[in-house]
């Protein structure tokens, strides 16, 4: 492995970091160790929420265009496959996570930060699928997850257009939960993340893929997808604690 995505753990959160100079271009091997990471995080007993980030400047600045530029479909196939697994992994495993965006989230940094739960900006960052400039689209699950946050329309919008949305007007269309000042975003994630940690994560990790069912199977599927999710919560050592602390006027004292 490259040693371009790390992993540190600190009171319930891992924060994955993605380090590759200049410019955090997404490659073959970084997604394949992204891959790993998130597995690891995610199996953890001690994690309870995870943290992507990336560099000050640049939060992943997409595929690493100068090494694909010459390939053919089945040479770019195994770089865009592992990045969208990485992608998949990080919107399927019960783990919520949060992407912090320092700089720029485009191309695949962007499919990468729409995979997360939700996404926290500086108030100096954009985030956009540019990638019609060069001749091609999202592929990693972009046009997919935009459609899904915004509706047709709009992401029509965007990919069509190749635009890099500033950050405000990334919150007002909801592709971004929060906006901070630049030198507050990881801080603040990883604050929400223990915060999220300490808190009943089977209870979490239910709702995650309650809403993950609307998305996928809307209407009748996924209120049955909730419903089990809810039922199967009862009896848990954090639902009996939760509505103890609840009968008693207490704070609870969850343990994930």
């Amino acid at each position: 492995m490259g040693g371009h995505v790390h992993l540190e753990v600190d009171d319930g959160v891992a924060v994955i970091r993605v380090d590759r100079p200049p410019a955090n271009a997404i490659d073959l091997e970084l997604a394949v160790e992204l891959q790993s990471t998130i597995r690891e995080a995610d199996g953890r007993s001690d994690v309870g929420a995870i943290v992507l980030s990336g560099g000050r400047k640049i939060f992943a600045a997409g595929a690493d265009i100068k090494a694909m530029a010459t390939w053919g479909p089945e040479e770019v196939r195994p770089s865009v496959d592992a990045l969208g697994e990485a992608c998949d992994l990080l919107e399927s495993i019960s783990t919520v996570s949060i992407a912090a965006v320092n700089g720029h989230a485009l191309g695949g940094g962007c499919e990468l930060a729409l995979s997360c739960d939700l996404r926290y900006l500086a108030d100096d960052a954009t985030i956009g699928q540019p990638e019609i400039a060069i001749g091609v689209i999202p592929g990693a699950g972009g046009t997919q997850r935009m459609v899904r946050l915004l509706g047709p329309g709009r992401a029509r919008e965007l990919v069509y257009f190749g635009r890099r949305v500033p950050a405000a007007e990334a919150l007002s269309l909801g592709l971004a939960e929060r906006v901070l000042p630049a030198d507050e975003v990881l801080a603040a994630a990883v604050e929400d993340g223990q915060r999220l940690a300490r808190g009943p994560r089977a209870a979490l990790a239910a709702a995650k893929a309650a809403i993950n069912a609307a998305v996928a199977t809307p209407g009748g599927p996924g209120v049955r997808a909730e419903r089990e999710a809810f039922l199967a919560l009862f009896g848990s050592p954090d639902q009996r604690e939760g509505m103890a602390a609840f009968l008693e006027k207490r704070e609870p004292r969850f343990g994930g």
